[in-house]
């Protein structure tokens, strides 16, 4: 099917979406961590047809000078496509839309950083859409958390993030291209997953207060799954760069240790 080809139909009679997936069920999703040898923490993910790198660089000392924060770090993230991740290339120069997402993705993420442990410094997060098949944002969250994460950054959490959409008047989670185009909204989202605080709600296109508050729920669902797959990431990664005596640990010991470099031990109990 051309990518400029509208489907007959987003929702078959049968329930099922274009690419066969169930109204809430995610695409395949594949995250490496440590993919860039020469960044400070690094991550992919393939989540359906759509693939992206994140590489982390710092803390380090910020230029321009006029940016530098006294009290935290600067986060900068620069999202941005390859001209040749979508079926028409795309313009080398940055967008306005690539600008708009790459400070949505700042504002997802700082929430779960503690920035103020390095002030007058900055943090980069560079992203790079190779592949763009719906869904980048919440993809390159789901990446650049893990990137960060990589780098040693400190953290209250990972992040995870998806977009809950409506096709053929049906809620689905985690649109495809087609439904990304030709669907009737989508609702993107991040949470910070032991407390379900919300820190990216964006909506587009109309939703009734019930579908949103059902959307919702899907998206902190869907963010609770990707979230496990995130910790198994860094778990795979911890077993490749640890000693070998750490071969026998169980994965018990695995989930305590990581929920403790992330903060999220600390979460739990204050609950």
């Amino acid at each position: 099917m051309s990518p400029e080809t509208k489907p007959d139909f987003l929702i078959s009679p049968e329930g099922l979406r274009v690419d066969g997936r169930r109204p809430d069920e995610l695409r395949p999703v594949e995250l490496k961590v440590g993919v860039l040898k020469q960044a400070d923490g690094s991550a992919s993910i393939r989540q359906g047809k759509t693939y992206i790198i994140a590489g982390v660089y710092g803390p380090r000392e910020l230029h321009p000078r006029h940016l530098t924060m006294n009290d935290r770090a600067y986060l900068r993230v620069v999202y941005r496509m390859a001209t040749f991740s979508v079926p028409d290339r795309k313009r080398p120069a940055p967008s306005r839309r690539e600008k708009e997402i790459s400070m949505v993705i700042a504002n997802a993420l700082m929430p779960a950083l503690f920035l103020e442990e390095f002030p007058r410094a900055v943090v980069d997060v560079f992203i790079q859409v190779i592949q763009a098949d719906g869904g980048t944002r919440c993809a390159a969250i789901n990446a650049a958390s893990l990137a960060l994460a990589d780098a040693g950054i400190p953290m209250r959490s990972l992040v995870p993030a998806v977009a809950v959409g409506k096709a053929d008047g049906v809620l689905v989670v985690d649109l495809g291209d087609e439904e990304d185009k030709y669907g009737q909204g989508d609702v993107p989202m991040a949470i910070i997953p032991a407390t379900e605080e919300i820190t990216l709600l964006q909506q587009d296109g109309f939703f009734s207060r019930e579908e949103l508050m059902e959307a919702i729920q899907m998206g902190i669902s869907s963010c609770k799954y990707l979230h496990e797959l995130q910790k198994d990431a860094l778990k795979k990664a911890y077993v490749k760069k640890g000693p070998d005596d750490e071969d026998d640990m169980d994965d018990d010991e695995f989930d305590d240790d990581l929920e403790t470099d992330l903060g999220e031990a600390d979460i739990m109990e204050d609950e």
